[in-house]
């Protein structure tokens, strides 16, 4: 059976490229503050709107030019905003990377998307102009340059500098340019560009608004990455397009974030289920004024019910819930409902405006499954990507004809439309809410000269959600040790990717055709933890 969503549909969506949802907002609320960073700094909607217009046109007097690829890597920050929507008006696509990402795992992502030019700050730099030495990379610009240097361009001087107008004029296609790439791990092989157009933002943006998320009187704490398509999506894009305020934290630091919950009177918070447990242990909680915040959404990995239950009985005026999306979804799919007697905790909700779900089976997925069984969800909306970039196999894996989307969650629907996601048919691993791909992990395993054969699984973990585990074949007579070997990986790529449990084992099981049978690795790995 195919769920629709409950609430009003929000079609047609505005064919514009994202910029204007800025613009548009500017316009209408050209004085009111938008954004407040940790350091003091404030910008009004008009203010933004005028930065972002100088930075396109110093883009575009770079030469950045419509299909272009622009990198931008640091951490949540306004000029994060500024430099994201100034990039999509100089006609160039964004490609997010995680600050910590190593040389490495920049310069697979530059090589991949053909990043021109980069935005960063000046502590990250020199793991971009080394990432960028073998790679597409022209022009680097730099928040926070203490000294000039050639080829490397102050990111404020450009604005400044800029003739403003936004540069040569581009014509949009909003349904077929592609304004993101992000990231997203595979289960097999490295990480693959998400091609989300114009037109999928724009949708998931009004949809998102659609249903009453975010408001213009809101104010809104956002401590996510910006680089994480739910942090960029739902806390800056939504945020801004309603005309609401938003506080940018760089990180998360619990002291700090609730004192800024107490001093800027914040409405809304979007977290991560290890954020919920955090709030629910810290001693001093009660000590912090609350009282303005309307809801806490949790996202981008399951919560726990029990954490979820200690969250709402801690803070029991407001209303906790859960959403739920992903990479290829620009993220949102489901929201729970801002009303405390229609939100049901152990859910993520209802589909959004014009949004539609079913079950299918996990052998057939033309085969759609009744109300309450469980079976592999299917997603179907205008917020759907176009699909993987140069993997044109792997988009038709995923991609029906018919354009429903196969999430490779296994989840199940009630009478009521609630969704719930029990497991992963994916053997992504999802640390903290960031994704890991296993077959990455295994390939650096690989790459030592005493393993013979490796695999790894995700893990269940109270603070994490889950942590890469790895089952490792030594060659004959190898004396390394386990922590020589996560030693060995954690050098190579960004902290949270790191394996954090070493197994020796003598074999690896596999499947005929050789493939990793990791699930039967994950079941026994259960039965231990059930004694």
């Amino acid at each position: 059976m195919v769920v629709k969503s409950p609430w009003p549909s929000v079609m047609p969506i505005p064919e514009i490229p994202v910029y204007r949802l800025i613009e548009e907002t500017a316009e209408r609320l050209p004085d009111k503050t938008c954004m407040i960073f940790v350091d003091g700094r404030q910008f009004t909607f008009s203010e933004l709107a005028e930065a972002i217009d100088r930075f396109a046109a110093g883009l575009s007097e770079l030469g950045v030019r419509k299909g272009d690829v622009v990198a931008i890597d640091m951490p949540n920050a306004p000029e994060y905003v500024i430099a994201f929507h100034g990039i999509l008006k100089a006609g160039a696509t964004v490609t997010t990377l995680n600050p910590l990402y190593t040389e490495r795992e920049v310069n697979y992502q530059f090589n991949d998307a053909g990043v021109k030019a980069a935005v960063t700050v000046e502590p990250l730099l020199p793991v971009i102009e080394a990432a960028g030495k073998d790679s597409p990379l022209e022009e680097i610009i730099v928040v926070g340059l203490s000294k000039e240097r050639e080829g490397v361009h102050d990111f404020w001087k450009l604005i400044k500098s800029a003739s403003g107008g936004g540069g040569p004029d581009v014509v949009f296609n909003a349904k077929e340019d592609v304004a993101v790439l992000p990231y997203s791990s595979g289960t097999t092989g490295l990480p693959k560009g998400v091609m989300l157009t114009h037109y999928n933002l724009v949708a998931n943006v009004k949809q998102t608004i659609g249903i009453g998320e975010i408001e213009e009187n809101d104010v809104v704490l956002a401590f996510l990455p910006f680089f994480h398509i739910y942090g960029l999506t739902v806390l800056m894009n939504v945020v801004l397009a309603a005309g609401a305020t938003i506080v940018i934290m760089p990180k998360f630091e619990m002291e700090q974030f609730l004192s800024l919950i107490e001093k800027h009177k914040v409405t809304k918070t979007y977290i991560a289920p290890p954020v919920a447990l955090g709030m629910t242990l810290y001693p001093r909680l009660r000590e912090y004024d609350l009282s303005s915040l309307v809801s806490i959404t949790s996202a981008a990995a399951p919560l726990p019910l029990e954490v979820g239950k200690k969250l709402q009985e801690t803070l029991p005026h407001v209303i906790v819930k859960q959403g739920y999306g992903m990479t290829e979804a620009s993220p949102v799919v489901t929201l729970s409902p801002l009303d405390r007697e229609k939100v049901k905790l152990e859910s993520v909700g209802w589909p959004i405006p014009d949004t539609q779900l079913k079950i299918v089976s996990l052998d057939d997925p033309s085969k759609t499954l009744p109300i309450g069984e469980a079976g592999e969800l299917a997603i179907k909306g205008p917020q759907v990507m176009k699909g993987y970039l140069n993997r044109e196999e792997e988009t038709k894996e995923v991609l029906t004809e018919d354009g429903w989307y196969l999430s490779g969650d296994i989840a199940k629907l009630d009478e009521e439309g609630y969704l719930y996601i029990l497991d992963r048919k994916k053997e992504m691993i999802k640390y903290k809410g960031y994704q890991i791909a296993p077959a990455e992990l295994e390939s650096i395993l690989l790459s030592h000269p005493d393993v013979a054969d490796a695999a790894v699984i995700p893990k269940p973990d109270v603070e994490a959600g889950e942590i890469p585990k790895a089952f490792v074949v030594l060659k004959p007579g190898s004396k390394v040790s386990a922590e020589e070997l996560l030693e060995f990986v954690a050098e190579k790529v960004a902290p949270y990717k790191k394996i954090r449990e070493i197994e020796l084992v003598e074999q690896i099981p596999k499947s005929a055709t050789g493939k990793i049978l990791r699930r039967v690795l994950i079941e026994e790995e259960r039965r231990r933890a059930q004694g």
